[in-house]
């Protein structure tokens, strides 16, 4: 297991360095996660991540090469290093589910432990939630905009490795229906696809060559890519050669609605009327649902996707929201700065229903989680004194977030569909 101790940011263990100095290190204390706003006045966030929040935290352990280093470097005193040692998260972790929609304040993630547990992991938590679920949000307005025509991930030459890897998790969880990328299905156990890239007409001395080797290799089911010379001659080449069992066609060129109309017209002029057509090319929410009309059979997004459809991160953040006294009471705390101003105390969530419509978040402050009448509980128990509930991790956990984003989207009201800027589709209710 590789360690994530070091996936941090120095103030992290010079606040711990401090607090185990002046003796408040060990005060039983509440962090909560939440967005302040949806980024680009979207109607709704994904939340995706937390089944690799709970593997990282799981792995969050100082070893002589951490702590040789921390040593080399100055960064705490021999005391804290000692402590970080030992160090082993023995608090408790709440919150929503993966797959879960969220809105401005919801509380999608609580850790409760001691101030020293629960500071170091500020850092680690937030990299991994605001990445994956700014994927996931983009991912889940692009499945919104294609209606029931599948979308497959492909963006893992646009971005790091292993955010590649991460991406395609997240977009899988958000409904996607593939990806091209091997190590996302290896590990996280995504769907697999991918065929061939221009490359491959272009090693050959003719495209009929090409086509014909690939084939050849995959069957007439296969899908051929047209763009790369003469899209209506490739498609002219593909049946000749196939017939009307040609399984599917690539665009990733072009004026793609008019394009688009033209290979289906020429498709069905020569007998191929089952052959799907695919359309690629750096599409995001508004390039698909500009196609809603056109005989587009599957899209293939990448770019975009991987980069948040340009908002690439979530905007979470990691706050301290209640804390011991001296006397060992808890306390609600919240800084108050200008327009950053938070909301102290432990907090429950609700997603309140009317016909089976989502009408409101409420979140509720108190100590012990009450009940709200007619309302969906959001809040669920992922780590227990230490302890992770595997059934939000690995692949299982993968594929019941999928399962349940597919379930509370659907509680959406028509006007969290719209792709235009505005306010958030329901309204965040504080109690």
């Amino acid at each position: 297991m590789t360690s994530t101790a070091l996936l941090t940011d120095r103030y992290e263990l010079t606040m711990l360095d401090a607090a185990l100095r002046d003796g408040t290190a060990l005060r039983p204390s509440v962090f909560e996660v939440f967005s302040r706003r949806l980024s680009g006045g979207r109607r709704y966030g994904v939340l995706a991540g937390t089944g690799r929040v709970l593997d990282a935290v799981e792995a969050f352990r100082f070893g002589d090469t951490e702590l040789d280093w921390l040593r080399t470097e100055g960064v705490v005193s021999s005391r804290t290093l000692d402590w970080l040692a030992d160090y082993r998260f023995s608090g408790s972790i709440s919150g929503y589910r993966e797959g879960e929609l969220y809105f401005p304040s919801s509380p999608v993630l609580t850790v409760e432990g001691t101030f020293a547990e629960g500071v170091i992991l500020e850092t680690l938590i937030l990299s991994i939630l605001n990445a994956d679920s700014a994927i996931a949000t983009a991912a889940a307005r692009m499945v919104s905009a294609a209606g029931e025509r599948p979308l497959a991930e492909m963006g893992s030459r646009r971005t790091h490795e292993q955010a590649a890897v991460s991406s395609s998790r997240a977009a899988w969880i958000a409904g996607f229906s593939a990806t091209s990328n091997l190590e996302a299905g290896r590990t996280w156990g995504v769907p697999t696809m991918g065929t061939a890239a221009h490359a491959f007409t272009l090693l050959h001395d003719s495209e009929e060559e090409a086509f014909r080797a690939q084939i050849d290799a995959m069957g007439a089911g296969t899908t051929l890519l047209v763009d790369t010379y003469d899209v209506m001659a490739a498609i002219e080449t593909a049946v000749r050669l196939v017939g009307r069992d040609l399984g599917a066609v690539r665009i990733d060129s072009g004026d793609l609605p008019v394009v688009v109309k033209a290979v289906r017209d020429r498709l069905d002029e020569l007998g191929a009327t089952s052959t799907r057509i695919t359309v690629t090319n750096d599409l995001d929410e508004y390039a698909i649902a500009a196609l809603a009309a056109s005989p587009v059979d599957s899209y293939g997004a990448g770019t975009r996707l991987v980069g948040g459809s340009g908002h690439p991160t979530a905007g979470f953040v990691y706050k301290l929201v209640e804390r011991a006294d001296v006397d060992g009471s808890m306390r609600p705390v919240a800084k108050k700065s200008v327009e950053k101003a938070g909301n102290a105390g432990r907090k429950w969530a609700f997603r309140l229903l009317e016909d089976g419509v989502a009408i409101q978040e409420r979140i509720v402050v108190a100590d012990a989680e009450p009940e709200v009448a007619g309302a969906r509980d959001l809040v669920v128990p992922l780590v227990v004194d230490g302890r992770i509930d595997p059934a939000f991790t690995g692949t299982a956990g993968v594929r019941a977030a999928r399962e349940h984003h597919a379930r509370v989207v659907a509680e959406l009201p028509q006007v969290a569909m719209r792709l235009s800027g505005g306010d958030p589709a329901i309204p965040t209710v504080l109690a």
